[in-house]
């Protein structure tokens, strides 16, 4: 690992040494992604939505038993057990929480008062403000590159928008893969950077080799948009299934819509009320339909298909723009090593260009 180069309100907040966050995707983000960046000097963040709460107990440990660096955990900040999963977080010392949806005022004071950094995910300024007067710590944006879920504001408009707004710690993700990025990032004014896909495609991924070659076969036109399979604008690998879902009737995709959520229900534990309950939470916080909430079962399954069983026929792979322009996968060391020092020499020719 190489020696810290850049120094920004991120390194401070959290106590790592290079701007980079590995960010928290479902089926990917597992203990051994998590402590592969940890332990070159990023920040890595643990994906708990597809967890039980055993589990993540299970994983947490592993992470610390493979780092004694910083490293964060991922939470459904509407999901019914989030209280419960915030003590875990607190009884491990677990240094950052980030969530996908904005947490409950409530939950980021109790956080902040045991010293847990809080870092929501935020798509327009005005989320940024809401949870910075909550309390948040820092924030992390998606511009419309990144991969998964995701908004149709690229970063480069993005990013500017909420460092306007907020003076908090933001971290930039969406379009991000190499030390260029995390320089003008920077020089935009934010505190760091965030990867997903450019962490899957790396040694440390536990993303089956197949499925890793498979996205490094695709161009930068190998991704596609679509609400088809969840209900929402969900960024994915352009694939003959994706295709097929595009192409799909609504009623025809009912039956296997029905049986990914008898599947997710089996595989989290949850009972009837339970998945209803945070249905319902999940509907009130992002204003789906009920339609759509039917097809919010299918992304569990259907990504674990795909990202954990190799399963391309049945499963979907979701993926940033940035698939299109990598052609390798390094370990997590090689790849921070690499980024922060590209980062630093970038920043060392723009510094020459002044007069």
């Amino acid at each position: 690992m190489i020696e810290q180069q850049l120094s920004t309100a991120l390194t401070e907040l959290v106590g790592i040494k290079h701007p980079v966050v590995q960010t928290g995707m479902g089926w990917v983000a597992g203990p051994r992604l998590v402590s592969g960046t940890a332990n070159a000097g990023g920040l890595g963040i643990l994906a708990s939505a597809t967890m039980t709460y055993e589990e993540l107990e299970k994983a947490i440990l592993e992470v610390k038993g493979r780092t004694t660096a910083p490293f964060g955990v991922n939470l459904r900040a509407d999901a019914g057990d989030a209280p419960q999963r915030v003590d875990l977080l607190i009884k491990h010392g677990v240094k950052v929480a980030s969530f996908a949806l904005a947490p409950k005022k409530e939950l980021i004071a109790k956080l902040k008062d045991h010293g847990i950094v809080v870092m929501p995910s935020v798509g327009a300024p005005r989320h940024a403000e809401k949870v910075a007067g909550w309390g948040a710590d820092a924030v992390m944006i998606q511009g419309g590159e990144g991969g998964g879920h995701t908004g149709s504001v690229p970063t480069s408009l993005l990013l500017p928008t909420v460092l306007d707004a907020v003076d908090i710690p933001v971290v930039a993700a969406g379009g991000f893969f190499d030390g260029r990025g995390l320089a003008a990032a920077l020089a935009y004014g934010a505190a760091g950077i965030g990867m997903g896909t450019r962490f899957l495609l790396t040694r440390d991924s536990a993303v089956p080799d197949e499925v890793k070659k498979l996205y490094l076969s695709h161009d930068v036109n190998g991704t596609v948009v679509t609400a088809k399979v969840d209900g929402m604008p969900h960024r994915m690998l352009r694939t003959k299934l994706v295709e097929e879902l595009e192409e799909t009737a609504a009623v025809r995709r009912l039956g296997p819509t029905v049986r990914r959520t008898l599947e997710f229900k089996k595989m989290s534990g949850l009972s009837w009320p339970q998945l209803l309950k945070d249905g319902r939470a999940m509907k009130r916080e992002s204003d789906r339909s009920w339609s759509q909430m039917m097809l919010a079962a299918n992304t569990p399954m259907m990504l674990k298909a795909g990202l954990v069983e190799g399963d391309t026929s049945a499963g979907v792979l979701a993926s940033g723009q940035v698939v299109g322009v990598l052609d390798d996968l390094p370990s997590c060391e090689e790849l921070i090593d690499r980024v922060v020092t590209e980062a630093a020499a970038a920043l060392r020719r723009t510094h020459s260009a002044l007069v």
